[in-house]
């Protein structure tokens, strides 16, 4: 709801902006007059050409000004998964609105044939600096068009895709911004850079230019990077190419500390890029080395196919780059409402943290926390090497937490409704794969309303 909220303001923000400086004519024209011409397709495919290009370059501002992480989003936007999602659709809502602008501005040549040229209004004055650019600007804007919706197209479907391929070409999209910038300075009529749209589009464009600028100087979370190393490594269950890869890691000082159930942006290969992975403990249940340094645990399952060789390429000592943390999945929710965590699978990971962080502690820190109902599903209850730790959490973890283990082989599988079983409003906590969450979200409305909290790793 907070994305499709932004991202309407967003848009209404630069429509009203555009209405207050547009040229609509003395009222309403006809599509086509009484002597065959088409004033009104001619005014309408202008202001649907200008208004649509506006809202593609104000979308990818919006893009690149999320793709920096910076952490005071974080609150309103529930999480820097969230300021992600909310990258992701800004991104696709800047192809649609490219569309639509390559479509207007293609219209012409179905409008001339079907009524000719008449009517026509003349070319829109633009910047004098600008004046002899019109010709390079929109090509340049043409070839950036193409290039964006195959990279879109690319970032949709990730599936056809490796991470290392997809990372290294979305890099690509901060110098096509700067194309379009160029495009839109270039071709902007000269009386839409009145007040208040030419203040709007020219802050739009110097955020997007500069946040462009610090992506490709590689400074995007430069400053919450810390430079660890990895202190143990320890392969769960049976050691298989599908068992889970435990990763000790020790930080330096600079570490600002976490909160449980937050996560970091994890770099182990400089090649490889970064992958966010949750943090699996509670701050200070590990401890510190023997250095003094801070000790934090991330628990990594195979499911890719960088993950899967990190069981057998990780050693202690190496070097490890943590940025963060992000996140703010607390597991907390309204006095009033049940709280109820689900996981599944690799999603117990940040439930791990948040029980830890229910071991023990003050009695104030205790009187600010619920009970809560948990349920874990997992593919085999009687081999999940994460379950008997989950158990052991569970029993020891004040105020109190009723842990219900589904296990699939067991036929024990969860159903949205088995969740109606607990009386009240429900604040539902959930982490883990795609189709329970939808399942979950889509019996969210029901005679006793939940609120689901959802953290999302599809950040690409």
């Amino acid at each position: 709801m907070r994305i499709k909220a932004v991202l309407g303001i967003w848009l209404l923000a630069i429509t009203l902006a555009w209405l207050a400086v547009a040229a609509v004519g003395p009222g309403l024209q006809p599509l086509v007059d009484a002597e065959g011409a088409a004033p009104g397709w001619w005014q309408l495919r202008r202001h649907a050409l200008y208004l649509s290009g506006l809202w593609s370059i104000g979308l990818m501002s919006l893009a690149l000004l999320l793709a920096l992480r910076l952490p005071w989003l974080e609150r309103p936007l529930g999480g820097m998964d969230q300021v992600y999602r909310l990258h992701k659709w800004a991104g696709v809502g800047a192809a649609l609105t490219a569309v639509a602008h390559w479509g207007a501005k293609e219209s012409s040549g179905w409008i001339s044939a079907l009524w000719g040229r008449a009517g026509r209004p003349a070319r829109d004055a633009v910047l004098p600096w600008f004046a002899e650019l019109r010709g390079p600007a929109k090509d340049v804007g043409e070839w950036a068009f193409y290039l964006l919706l195959a990279l879109v197209a690319l970032t949709l479907l990730t599936r056809l895709l490796a991470y290392q391929p997809w990372r290294l070409l979305h890099r690509v999209m901060p110098l096509l911004f700067l194309a379009l910038a160029l495009h839109t300075v270039a071709l902007m009529p000269l009386a839409f850079w009145a007040l208040p749209l030419g203040l709007l589009t020219g802050a739009l464009l110097a955020l997007g230019s500069l946040a462009a600028l610090w992506s490709l100087a590689g400074r995007v979370g430069r400053a919450r990077s810390h430079a660890g190393r990895i202190h143990a490594v320890r392969v769960l269950g049976d050691g298989g190419p599908l068992a889970p890869v435990e990763v000790v890691c020790a930080l330096p000082a600079s570490w600002p500390g976490h909160r449980a159930g937050q996560f970091a942006f994890v770099r182990f290969d400089r090649a490889e890029g970064q992958h966010p992975f949750t943090i699996a403990s509670a701050p200070g249940s590990l401890g510190m080395s023997d250095a003094g340094e801070p000790l934090l645990r991330l628990i990594i399952k195979p499911l890719g196919d960088y993950t899967r060789t990190l069981g057998r390429r990780l050693r202690p000592g190496q070097p490890v780059d943590i940025e963060g943390p992000y996140g703010r999945f607390d597991g907390r929710g309204r006095q009033r409402r049940q709280q109820v965590w689900v996981a599944g699978g690799v999603g117990i990971t940040p439930f791990l943290a948040l029980l830890e962080a229910r071991q023990g502690g003050s009695a104030p820190t205790r009187a600010a926390l619920q009970p809560v109902h948990m349920h874990y599903c997992t593919r085999d209850a009687a081999a999940d090497p994460l379950l008997p730790r989950l158990r052991e959490l569970c029993a020891e973890a004040r105020p109190t937490v009723t842990l219900t283990v589904h296990g699939e082989a067991q036929g024990q599988r969860l159903r949205p409704q088995d969740l109606e079983a607990i009386p009240g409003p429900l604040d539902i906590w959930f982490c883990g794969p795609q189709g329970l969450g939808d399942a979950l979200r889509a019996h969210a409305d029901g005679p006793h309303p939940w609120r689901l909290h959802r953290e999302s790793f599809a950040m690409r």
